[in-house]
């Protein structure tokens, strides 16, 4: 748009001269000029964890397909139960913890059939990747983390042909098996006295003695596989 201005020039006076001046621009043109470019998008965090085998489990979202014995077993075995304040050479395991929880099973229960008895190794199969969180630390941490892993669980149960969640008499058979386990393994390895221990897991009743000896790690992978395949094969016949 063109605007005439004055200008003065002391010799010949005043004098009109032609400006431009731009149009005031539109509220739209405005917002448009204004308008900031989109921010960056950040990744998000990796939420899978690669495998041994070769699978990545999505920790947050776990799919049956991505879960293999074998790396639950190798998991398992390097795992140590009591954040390792055992006694002996050797950490006493989350995998040599769930063979004794199997075996308090069959005392409690003979006859077990073979899918319980894959159950009961497979109690604590979410540690392979989450890690053993002490009882006192998974109350601290509340409900989310529990929540996280029975829907771990729930996948390793599928993969294996279990039912998601366990029928109640199940469960409950495997959680006295594991308290009477946390109760061997407190007053044997982990320095309780048994009068505090009775009090903290109650007295195991109806159990034959059981010594506990924490075991190397390959033997007790090893025994632990053998001891799931034996118990696989015989509920696939």
């Amino acid at each position: 748009m063109l605007f005439l201005t004055p200008w003065r020039n002391f010799r010949v006076g005043i004098r009109w001269k032609a400006t431009y001046q731009a149009p005031p621009m539109t509220k739209s043109k405005q917002s448009k000029a204004v308008k900031k470019r989109p921010p960056k998008k950040t990744p998000a965090p990796r939420a899978w964890q690669r495998m041994l085998s070769g699978r990545r489990l999505n920790l947050l979202d776990p799919s049956p397909l991505d879960i293999e014995i074998v790396d639950i077993a190798h998991g398992l075995a390097r795992v140590a139960r009591w954040n390792g304040q055992t006694v002996g050479r050797y950490s006493f395991s989350v995998a040599q913890h769930s063979l004794l929880v199997h075996d308090i099973c069959l005392q409690f229960r003979p006859g077990l059939p073979a899918k319980w008895r894959m159950a009961a190794l497979l109690h604590d199969a979410p540690e392979y990747v989450v890690g053993d969180l002490i009882s006192p630390f998974k109350a601290a941490v509340g409900f989310d983390y529990k929540a996280f892993e029975l829907k771990l669980l729930a996948a390793i149960h599928i993969r294996f042909g279990l039912p998601p969640e366990l029928p109640q008499a199940i469960s409950g058979l495997i959680k006295r098996a594991d308290i009477a386990s946390a109760y061997l393994e407190a007053t044997q390895l982990a320095g309780f006295e048994e009068k505090e221990a009775k009090v903290i897991f109650g007295n195991p009743r109806g159990l034959k003695p059981i010594i506990l000896t924490p075991r190397p790690t390959q033997e007790i992978q090893k025994t632990f596989l053998d001891t799931f395949g034996a118990a696989e094969a015989r509920f696939k016949r």
